[in-house]
């Protein structure tokens, strides 16, 4: 695992990624990663990762299958998402790095849940940078598609 020059760990984790295209109609290349996402229950989804994004944003249909419901919403926000304008809920649930090497990292995540599913059309879940990014470290390893992660 990645280490700081003092012997600290800076990752206790790796993941393979899989760097393809977002959706079946695009043709640009993402950073996608296997991630945990839970509330009442748990489900394994491949989410893009966008440094670009507010938050980690979620498919209404995944959220409704892993337990959300309106009663969780912390804020009530509207978000433009790939062009399109979307009103949604904030909420709090886990969201876990499954390692392939090294250790899980689960992170209590501030995430953005449209509020249709019809408006979402065939995106995928997005893992962002306030809410969950800007709460661990990372490196990405371009040259074995490899993404590292630790506690901060």
């Amino acid at each position: 695992m990645l280490q700081f020059s003092d012997g600290e760990t800076f990752a206790v984790g790796a993941i393979q990624y899989i760097y393809a295209p977002a959706t079946e109609n695009e043709t640009t290349n993402r950073i996608k990663l296997p991630i945990l996402l839970e509330i009442e229950k748990s489900v394994e989804v491949l989410a893009v990762l966008d440094t670009g994004a507010p938050y980690p944003i979620l498919d209404p249909t995944i959220a409704k299958a892993i337990g959300f419901s309106s009663e969780l919403a912390i804020e009530r926000i509207s978000m433009l998402v790939r062009g399109i304008k979307l009103e949604g809920s904030l909420i709090r649930l886990n969201i876990t790095l499954v390692a392939d090497r090294g250790q899980n990292l689960t992170v209590d995540a501030t995430t953005f849940v449209p509020d249709s599913e019809f408006a979402w059309d065939n995106f995928p879940c997005f893992i962002g940078l306030s809410g969950f990014l800007e709460r661990i470290r990372f490196a990405i390893d371009p040259n074995t598609d490899t993404f590292y992660f630790g506690s901060l």
